[in-house]
């Protein structure tokens, strides 16, 4: 794997007079970037909660000059106004939506940040007012050392091209073939790219793990670049993607800018007895523990969205109801707040304190969801009549899945309940048993009885090395 270190070595050397900090938020598997020299620095794709790159500016001793966005985002609330209000940076993006803040970048607009020059670079493809931006350091040459993709180009994939309607698919997957390799691949094998999104983001189908990356590797290991630009525009332009509802109320904030955040809300601790209130005027409850402790017993018509799948919120939650909060640990309040609201949500009301132990002990109701092994789902699938349902995406379940299986996407559910079985057991699965947890609380909610949550998901099944259908 030497060949594949080497390069990113050679070109991190040549950022070393750099201020670089990739900042990662799970949520939605964002990835921002605070980048300097000097006493001057510039964020690309800032979050909403902007109190981290103040931090980081203050950290190196830098004022924040530019703010870079790369494209429209719909999947997280982007901080730039508020950042920009807050420092005086100047916000710069594409011609494409019809932006209410800001100035445009064009092609080839260059922005001087002590001694790095930034260079606009038009990438439709994504979106048609795409932007990626190059950074050079004037200090050791005049060749780019890193390049900010966007959603145009990701470690180990590309940026989906579907947000402008199935009419326009094979037109953007054009330019966003265009925008890659007469644009950003002629930037040069050792240039780092820094994308917007890492592993697990709804913006790409199968983005790597792998967190560092130059363009030369991506020549060699990115399966989208093998392609000829026939094959390109055909598997990218019926590529399948899911588009959650909450995806139009980030399209508006990005456009129009997002209600201000500050250093974020205080969220009440709430007792059994205030929790239940809110609960009967209205609240919706989302319980982050890990599925086997929801299916242990949880308050009824919950959601159970565990922390590593906080982003699957934005297919269930309202922006209209006060959301409760059950968490599995005190200590991970700030994270999931932060993370809701990353997506827009304002309205958390308030948590059950300290934990749905306090639950327990007021003897209030609970639920219980069954929970199965894959050894004990092998054997009642041989002697007994069962639905297995796949919650996994569709290209996951392409990849293997258990014969005779239902594949639904958990996000979709409560639009598809009339295409579930109810007369035998249904057996939820995902790869691991989170979304599948998600999944078996939406049909509880909606009345569905005799789940089971697979637990350890198509993993577990294929280590114990039981049959799959492809």
């Amino acid at each position: 794997m030497i060949y594949i270190i080497l390069p990113f070595l050679t070109a991190i050397r040549e950022i070393k007079n750099m201020i670089y900090e990739r900042l990662k938020s799970k949520i939605v598997s964002h990835l921002s970037y605070f980048i300097g020299s000097g006493n001057e620095a510039f964020v690309v794709d800032p979050t909403r909660d902007i109190q981290q790159y103040l931090e980081l500016a203050e950290k190196h001793g830098v004022n924040i000059k530019y703010v870079f966005e790369t494209h429209r985002n719909e999947d997280y609330v982007i901080g730039s106004i508020e950042l920009s209000n807050q420092t005086g940076a100047e916000i710069y993006h594409g011609d494409w939506p019809d932006w209410k803040y800001g100035n445009v970048a064009m092609d080839s607009d260059m922005f001087r940040v002590g001694n790095l020059k930034v260079t606009a670079l038009a990438t439709p493809g994504h979106t048609p007012g795409c932007r990626s931006y190059i950074v050079t350091d004037l200090e050791t040459g005049d060749h780019p050392v890193l390049v900010c993709t966007g959603d145009t180009l990701f470690i180990g994939d590309t940026g989906r091209t579907d947000f402008g309607g199935p009419e326009n698919k094979v037109k953007w997957s054009t330019w966003l073939y265009e925008s890659i390799h007469e644009k950003i691949l002629p930037l040069g094998d050792n240039v780092i790219i820094c994308p917007a999104h890492g592993s697990g983001s709804v913006c790409g189908s199968n983005i790597a793990n792998r967190e560092d990356s130059t363009l030369g590797l991506e020549k060699k290991m990115n399966p989208w670049l093998q392609l000829s630009r026939e094959e390109f525009i055909k598997q990218k332009s019926t590529e399948h993607h899911n588009y959650a509802p909450y995806f139009k109320k980030m399209e508006k904030y990005n456009l129009e800018g997002a209600p201000e955040y500050g250093l974020g809300p205080t969220i009440k601790s709430m007792t059994p007895g205030g929790f239940e209130r809110k609960l009967k005027e209205g609240g919706v409850v989302v319980d982050t523990r890990p599925p086997p402790s929801f299916a242990s017993g949880y308050v009824k018509d919950s959601y159970n969205i565990s922390m590593s799948r906080l982003g699957m919120a934005g297919w269930v939650l309202p922006y209209d109801k006060p959301i409760l909060l059950i968490l599995g640990n005190l200590a991970e309040l700030k994270a999931t707040v932060t993370g809701l609201a990353r997506m827009g949500y304002d309205n958390i009301e308030g948590y059950l304190n300290p934990s749905m132990v306090s639950w327990y002990l007021t003897a209030r109701p609970v639920e219980r969801l069954g929970i199965l092994t894959t050894p004990e789902l092998k054997e009642n699938l041989e002697i007994g009549d069962w639905t297995v349902l796949d919650v996994r995406s569709i290209e996951e379940y392409e990849s293997g899945h258990i014969e005779g299986s239902i594949n639904l996407y958990a996000g979709l559910l409560g639009k598809n309940l009339d295409k579930i079985p109810r007369t035998k057991p249904i057996a939820v699965i995902c790869k691991s048993g989170t979304r599948s947890g998600f999944g078996a609380s939406i049909l509880l909610r909606h009345g569905v009885e005799n789940i089971y949550n697979v637990m350890g998901g198509m993993t577990s099944w294929v280590n114990a090395g039981f049959p799959v259908e492809k």
